[in-house]
């Protein structure tokens, strides 16, 4: 039953502790709480859908997978992506007194997510991404339209600075035996 439809048989209940109120009182909620966990995944899909638009906008036009060294330079490269919003946040806290504390918020969003963001692709468990350097993930990655909702068709794995050094070592080695 839409939540619509139960809000307007809540209205039309004469008793606020009658069992028929408690019981739509219980439906609104329990569909509320359905759209609340609908909207978290949404957000987590959005959120992962901007950190794999960068990387697509970065590869765009390229038709090989990337080398495990290649790979480490990108991700380099995407942690440092908000170096330039917090430079300019300090210039603009260090011109007055007063403007000290201007933007503090988005400086500790910002410092906050790159520092777990570091921190899991130096010496944790790495950062979540489709691996660039198989073949088959690559093109398709690069076949992906972009949206949010299609991210589900892609397999993401964590990636890590030593996951990709150590298969950066076995390819020089390859190359070495061949």
């Amino acid at each position: 039953m839409p939540k619509q439809t139960v809000i307007k048989e809540l209205a039309k209940c004469k008793h606020p502790q009658s069992r028929k109120t408690l019981a739509l009182a219980r439906k609104i909620k329990k569909i509320s709480n359905r759209e609340k966990i609908k909207l978290g995944h949404a957000a987590k899909a959005n959120i992962i859908g901007k950190k794999l638009a960068w990387f697509a906008e970065k590869l765009e036009g390229r038709e090989q997978p990337l080398q495990p060294s290649e790979y480490e330079q990108l991700i380099d490269l995407y942690l440092q992506r908000f170096d330039e919003e917090l430079e300019q946040i300090k210039i603009v806290q260090s011109i007055g007194k007063h403007r000290a504390t201007q933007h503090a918020a988005r400086e500790s969003v910002i410092k906050t997510t790159l520092g777990s963001e570091v921190q899991n692709f130096n010496s944790g468990g790495g950062l979540e991404l489709p691996d660039l350097c198989d073949p088959v993930q690559f093109k398709l990655f690069q076949d992906w339209d972009g949206n949010a909702a299609s991210i589900q068709h892609l397999t993401l794995k964590f990636i890590s600075r030593k996951s990709l050094q150590a298969s950066n070592a076995m390819a020089k080695e390859d190359k070495m035996t061949e």
